[in-house]
């Protein structure tokens, strides 16, 4: 273990960061002379919000180059759904055992936060989701977290570990204001000092009633105040930020944009976007439940073969021409015009696609539009 109770990346790859029963299992297997030619496949038996974004395909590609496995998998970003095979890996089994650990938490947290990101903007019709939350999870995975948001639609992110080209946001905390002797002092030195590309958004409830903080930023000159605390005081949010709005505009400062972080659910996305011009959301992405995959033996040396619960033999998922999906056995000629959507990625050890970051958020924005499209048909 290295510093800051993070793992040295060489530990994943090598298979040391696993669960002790799959090496445990692992010995007798080599023991016993056993080593069965499989095929797995990872999909989820439940979904709460009845749907999945797929994230961390990135970090399987790197956990799988140079090892004698082959691998196919929806393309990272897509929408999958219950019972559906996300990915498949062929190979004998004791070169795949001990990585079994390390597979599922990349596709499980990765997912999690994917799938939790594109539910709340979907929520926020149209208003910009920033996400605020990485401050909620160990720092180590902080590129992850910020990755998977942006994958999942949000509109920038804080962590300045965030992979390159996801846009950074936020402008300051509490404690910058409190540096100063009054607001005013705080929110004048951020006008005149910020870089000229960081946008002038003045945190407005830190010592003050929200409404007169507003006005007084509003004054010195900003394009949108951001309230962080209302919960805190159990105060009516909705009361708060009609107030703001109408003393901003009452005192013709329209232009100013209201900007809500601090706690916010997705209940509170839903039942504020026609009100709130945009929102930082923390934990409710970043603290996101993990997806619970599975990766289930569903094939042995060629014959099907599943555990209770599970279907065997292998599948693809294909997606028909009315747009709809439909799971058959592999060997299954599908309907005239499906398409199969599990894609190899990596053939015998080598990658055989590339990730892209940009053209998974794409894929999942335009995955989500269609099937929001679908259900209001």
């Amino acid at each position: 273990m290295s510093r800051f109770g993070s793992l040295e990346p060489d530990l994943i790859e090598n298979g040391g960061c696993t669960d002790v029963y799959f090496l445990r299992s692992q010995a007798v297997l080599e023991k016993a002379g056993v080593n069965p030619h499989v095929v797995l496949e990872v999909s989820v038996a439940s979904l709460p919000s009845g749907f999945g974004i797929l994230a961390g395909l990135d970090s399987v590609l790197e956990l799988f180059s140079g090892k004698p496995v082959t691998v196919s998998s929806l393309p990272e970003g897509s929408i999958f759904f219950e019972g559906e095979p996300v990915m498949v890996i062929e190979g004998f089994y004791q070169d795949i055992a001990r990585f079994e650990t390390a597979l599922l938490g990349f596709l499980c947290h990765a997912s999690g936060i994917a799938t939790a990101a594109a539910h709340v903007v979907s929520l926020a019709a149209g208003r910009p989701v920033y996400s605020f939350g990485s401050r909620r999870q160990h720092p180590a995975i902080a590129p992850m977290i910020e990755r998977a948001a942006w994958i999942g639609g949000v509109a920038g992110v804080s962590n300045t570990a965030a992979p390159d080209g996801i846009p950074l946001a936020g402008t300051m905390p509490h404690a910058f204001v409190l540096s100063f002797d009054t607001p005013e002092s705080a929110w004048a030195a951020f006008a005149e000092y910020a870089d000229p590309d960081v946008p002038r958004i003045m945190l407005c409830d830190t010592l003050s009633d929200e409404k007169a903080e507003a006005l007084a930023a509003a004054r010195i000159g900003c394009s949108a105040v951001r309230l962080d605390t209302p919960r805190s005081r159990r105060g009516d949010i909705r009361s708060i930020i009609d107030e703001v709005r109408w003393e901003l505009d009452t005192h013709g400062y329209q232009d100013v944009q209201i900007f809500l972080s601090g706690g916010v659910t997705a209940p509170d996305v839903a039942a504020l976007a026609d009100i709130v011009d945009a929102f930082g959301v923390g934990g409710a992405i970043a603290n996101a439940p993990v997806i619970d995959f599975s990766a289930d033996i569903v094939e042995k040396n060629t014959l099907a073969i599943a555990k209770r619960g599970r279907r065997s033999g292998r599948k693809q998922v294909w997606r028909l021409q009315n747009g709809s999906r439909r799971i058959l056995p592999f060997t299954e000629a599908p309907p005239t015009g499906a398409a199969p959507l599990l894609r190899e990625i990596i053939r015998a050890g080598r990658p055989v696609v590339t990730v892209s970051t940009g053209e998974s958020r794409r894929r999942a924005a335009e995955e989500m539009q269609e099937m929001r499209g679908m259900e209001e048909m």
